[in-house]
Order: structure tokens, then C-alpha cells, then sequence
């Protein structure tokens, strides 16, 4: 009967309340705590909305004003939209898909003095009269390649904003080499190897740097892996200023086994690191056959190209500075490799 307290069992008995168990607390109160609130969908590193900040922050930058709060939400469409107007650019003056442009007065004079092959040349008006484009037009002339005389516009949306200087040039997709040719290319010289390798190096703008440096210091070639790694494109070529026409790119399916290679041809591998056992003003190995391993910014040399190197050496800094750019670290290891066979 309802309200029965007379019944046996209805009524609880002094002390027999099962409390937690000993010991057990901290667990289910850590168990029931959040983790905070949940960042938003801008802040989480691999989320859509992320990269389209990230996008709409980097167009800020480039046109030289602060980022609109919010702007990533947009930034996606008008990304899409700038690579539509690139493509259809392309395909109204006939670039391969495959091609790339090189644009930039100098970066073209130099790639066409290299023998580079040309598929077409793009000219804003009047820009025959400027003594390099002017060379451009004859050697184009000389081999036959389209001249075409467009607008600044039209270069303008066909390299997406870039600085052109009125000359663009189409060239086939870069012609990467392997590592072996670019021994062969030292055999050829009659001098010990010098060999660049990136590890992880994924901005254009360092390995154009990078090249630069080698071709200024006598490098044989720069050495980079296919997967996660800046390859020669546009950017690099213009970076370069024109050296990627006179130091060959060989690329590696597998980074530490082309320096495993290189090693059995009797090359020593030399990883710069900050961190390193020696610097690169005393390494004793100048003289020798040598490759130099530059790794990421971030993350610097991976585990298994450390692992392969011969030694580590480092760019001596002041305290205040943490690290140096890795084109700038690979600069300088190139200028103390050249002195000492120099001396």
C-alpha cells in the first residue's frame, strides 16, 4: 500500500548508503570534466574554415592590409575563383596544362640564354624595345616560337597576380635529373662533388634561394625528394634569377636512399643543424666529394637523414637568433665549403 512504511525493506537503514569507493573520486570526477570549449572551426589546423583564413590572411599580406575579421569565410570562393580566371587564361592562349610560365624580365633572359625549350612568348605592348626582352624576341624569332602581344592585364591574370614586367614565356614541365647525373656533372668538371640536398623544404621561395646560392658557389646540383618538397615552378624560377637554368633539380623517390647511394659513390653526407658536433667554417670534409642536407625550418633534418649523415655540422649564430632561414643556412655552408677549396 502506497505510503506503507510498516512494510519490511521500505525503510532504509541508518548507514547503508553505498558511498564511492575509496580511491575511486579523482577518476570519475576527472572523467566528468570537459576539456574546454570547443575552438572554433577557424582555429583547428585541418578544418576547411582554417585554411580559408589562413588564404584570406596571406591575399591581406600581399595586397599590403589587415585581414577583415571574418575574411576566412570568404576567402575559399575567392581563391576558387583566381585559379578559374588562371585556367581560363591558359586555356584562351593556348598554355599546355603541364607548362609552366616564367615571368620577370630577368628570370626569362637568363632561362632563354640556357637553351631552355620554348613553347610560346608573351609580350606586353612595347616591351620589344628593352634591350633583354629584345633578345628574347630574336632568339624566340630565330627558333620559330609564337610571339604573342597581349595585355597587361591578360599577364596579369594568366600568372595570378605575380610581378611579370610585361614578358612571360611558356617552357615545357621542368626536366628533373637523378642523382647520378649530378655526379656525372662533377666527373665532367674535374672537381670533388658538391651536392645540395632539401629535406622537407616545401616554399618555392627557398629552393629558388637555394638555387641561387648553388649556382653563385659552384654546386653540381640540388638534390630533392619527389613526396612533401618544393619542386621548380614558377616561383622557383623567378627566385633563382635564372639559376635554375644553369644548376640541374634531380629529384628522389626515397630522399635517404639516394644519399645512401651517394655515400657508396663515395660522397660524405654533411646534415645542417644547429645542434651539430662541428660548424661549417672548420668542417675538415670541404675538400672531399660532399653532399649538404638542409632540413625544414620547423622541424629541421627528419630522423633517417640524420641518421644517415656522416656529420652534423652548424652555422655559428648569435644567441638572440633561434635559427637561421634554411636557403640563408644553405648560403652560408656553400660560401665556407668554396673557401676552403679555394685556399
Amino acid at each position: 500500500m502506497a505510503g506503507n512504511s510498516q512494510r519490511r525493506g521500505a525503510v532504509r537503514k541508518p548507514g547503508s548508503k553505498k558511498g564511492q569507493v575509496v580511491g575511486s573520486g579523482g577518476q570519475r570526477r576527472r572523467g566528468l570534466q570537459g576539456r574546454g570549449p570547443t575552438p572554433k572551426a577557424e582555429e583547428r589546423e585541418h578544418h576547411p574554415a582554417a585554411k580559408r583564413k589562413a588564404a584570406a590572411e596571406k591575399a591581406a599580406a600581399k595586397a599590403g592590409r589587415p585581414a577583415a575579421r571574418g575574411a576566412g569565410r570568404d576567402a575559399g570562393r575567392e581563391a576558387a575563383r583566381s585559379e578559374a580566371v588562371v585556367a581560363r587564361t591558359r586555356a584562351a592562349l593556348g598554355v599546355g596544362a603541364d607548362h609552366e610560365l616564367i615571368a620577370g624580365r630577368n628570370p626569362v633572359t637568363e632561362a632563354v640564354r640556357s637553351g631552355i625549350p620554348l613553347a610560346q612568348v608573351f609580350l606586353a605592348g612595347g616591351m620589344a624595345t628593352d634591350e633583354r626582352v629584345a633578345e628574347v624576341v630574336r632568339t624566340a624569332t630565330a627558333l620559330g616560337t609564337p610571339l604573342l602581344e597581349v595585355t597587361r592585364a591578360e599577364l596579369d591574370r594568366l600568372t595570378d597576380g605575380a610581378v611579370h614586367q610585361g614578358v612571360v614565356i611558356e617552357v615545357p614541365a621542368y626536366d628533373y635529373r637523378d642523382a647520378a647525373d649530378l655526379l656525372a656533372r662533377a666527373e665532367r668538371a674535374n672537381h670533388p662533388a658538391l651536392i645540395v640536398a632539401l629535406d622537407g623544404v616545401t616554399d618555392p621561395h627557398n629552393l629558388g634561394a637555394v638555387l641561387r646560392s648553388a649556382g653563385a658557389f659552384g654546386a653540381d646540383g640540388v638534390l630533392v625528394p619527389e613526396r612533401r618538397s618544393a619542386g621548380v615552378n614558377a616561383t622557383a624560377w623567378k627566385v633563382s634569377a635564372g639559376a635554375a637554368a644553369r644548376v640541374p633539380v634531380a629529384r628522389a623517390t626515397n630522399l635517404v636512399r639516394a644519399l645512401t647511394d651517394l655515400k657508396e659513390a663515395g660522397c660524405f653526407v654533411v646534415g645542417l643543424d644547429a645542434g651539430g658536433a662541428t660548424t661549417v667554417g672548420e668542417l675538415e670534409l670541404s675538400t672531399e666529394p660532399i653532399v649538404l642536407v638542409t632540413g625544414s625550418e620547423g622541424k629541421g633534418l627528419s630522423r633517417l637523414v640524420r641518421q644517415t649523415c656522416d656529420v652534423v655540422a652548424s652555422v655559428p649564430i648569435a644567441a638572440a637568433v633561434e635559427s637561421l632561414n634554411a636557403a640563408v643556412a644553405t648560403g652560408i655552408a656553400l660560401y665556407e665549403v668554396s673557401r676552403h677549396r679555394s685556399a
